[in-house]
Formats: structure tokens, sequence, C-alpha cells
């Protein structure tokens, strides 16, 4: 039967290089992080050379956090930004909520906390970045590394992000996404296309779920509509940098 042009369509998304019903998109997520969590910390320096390391202590150093700072890192779910905070504070105190929607990815961050002995100032949560269970204006700071392109709606998690800042709070995320520069663009996307999956199948065995992330990075918006988006959202003075000729990009923005 032949649809009529005025019946209502189910609204879809893309989930990597699938168009996908909006509501399978969360779930669909949530089961690739399931099946890589892991070998999930593993995967990213096997592909990234490393170089991820350096990016995510860039992102901390451009946070620069304050002692006493109340911090949620969002889609944090092993606890890479987080750790890097805390080892920057030190002893000068802060709190860091993980939110994460994967429960897999939750046990390996608090695994890594109890393997470093960190009982304090540190606790993980489950939660969706799209409904954060946090009260509003509660935080100095959010955090979001390489996971804004998994959401299903990036402007409802940004509004969540600018909900639950407090007045002069900041905003730094990390994330994927072009354009890349003139000369390592064909590299890169040959490397992302034929070598990422294939690694992503032989060390965790989910090759899907690796194709899916180079999917993810290729249908995000490039940086110009990203900085608008977090303006639309409410936060200001938005700055970007730009790592590895485009390959990824540093946001930062403000709650004033």
């Amino acid at each position: 039967m032949t649809r009529r042009p005025s019946e209502p369509t189910e609204p879809t998304t893309f989930f990597g290089a699938r168009v996908v019903p909006l509501a399978e998109k969360a779930p669909l997520v949530r089961d690739v992080f399931a099946g890589v969590a892991s070998r999930y910390d593993l995967m990213n320096d096997l592909m990234s050379g490393g170089v991820h390391r350096l990016w995510k202590s860039e992102m901390v150093d451009w946070l620069n956090p304050r002692p006493g700072i109340v911090l949620a890192d969002i889609a944090g779910g092993t606890g890479d930004i987080a750790f890097r905070v805390i080892d920057r504070l030190g002893d000068r105190g802060g709190t860091v909520t993980v939110v994460d929607a994967s429960a897999p990815m939750l046990a390996v961050g608090r695994d890594r906390a109890l393997d470093r002995g960190l009982v304090d100032g540190i606790r993980f949560v489950a939660g969706d970045a799209e409904n954060l269970p946090l009260p509003d204006a509660s935080q100095d700071a959010c955090t979001n590394a390489f996971g804004l392109r998994n959401v299903t709606r990036m402007d409802v998690a940004l509004a969540e992000v600018c909900r639950v800042l407090r007045w002069g709070g900041r905003f730094v995320c990390l994330e994927f996404g072009g354009p890349v520069a003139p000369g390592i663009d064909k590299a890169y996307d040959l490397y992302s296309r034929t070598v990422l999956p294939r690694m992503g199948a032989w060390v965790s065995g989910r090759g899907d779920a690796y194709q899916y992330l180079v999917d993810s990075i290729r249908n995000f918006p490039p940086r110009r509509a990203v900085v608008e988006a977090m303006e639309r959202a409410g936060l200001a003075r938005v700055r970007t940098r730009v790592l590895a000729g485009g390959i990824a990009t540093l946001y930062s923005a403000w709650r004033i």
C-alpha cells in the first residue's frame, strides 16, 4: 500500500551509515559499547597510536580544573577524562561524576577507579546524555570526549549540558570531525575505511562496532555546525581548537 503524502512518517536518524527510526538509535549505541567495553581503552591506543592521550591531556589543560570543582564527565564510561582531572587536582579536592548510558563501560570505569585506590571524589552514574540525572545548575563544568556524535539528538544533549551548568560554568568537548586538512584527508579516509574496522574486529571481535564508530565520524556535522548547535542550546563564547589537521576538534563554551 502506498503511503499518502499527508500521512506522518516516523522520525529517523543516522546510526553510523544506516538510517534508523529515532527511537532505535540509543539501544543500538548501547549494544555497540557493551560489546567493546572490556577492550575499549586498548582499542583507542591501537587505533590512534596513542595520540588520543595527547588530545585528552590538551582537553584537560584547556579545562584547567580548579580546586573544589564539581564536574560532570558525560559519556565518560571508562573514566579516562575523570582520572586525568583527578590526577591534575591532586590533593586539592574536587568531585567528578561520570555519566554514561552503557553499564559495561561504567563497570570498567569503576574497576579502574578501584585499581587506583580511588573511593572518594568520583562516582559512576548510569544516565542518558539527553536526560542527565543531575540537578539544574549543579555543575561547575561538563566534559564530553568522543561521545557527542553518539547521541540521538545533539541539540537536546547540548541543552542538557546548559541546564546542569551553573551560571559561569564551562563545557569542554573533544570530538572527531572535519573538514580534515588537504594532504592528510585522503590518507585518513583510507585508514578509517579499511584499517580501523579490521583492527576492531581482530582485537575486540566486534568489527561491526568499529564500522559504526567510523561511520558515525563520517556523518558527524562539520565543526561550524557544532558551534552553531552549541550557541542555539544557550552556550556562549564558543571556541575551537583544531587537532591533527582537523581529525579531531576541541570545543569550549560557557553558560553565561
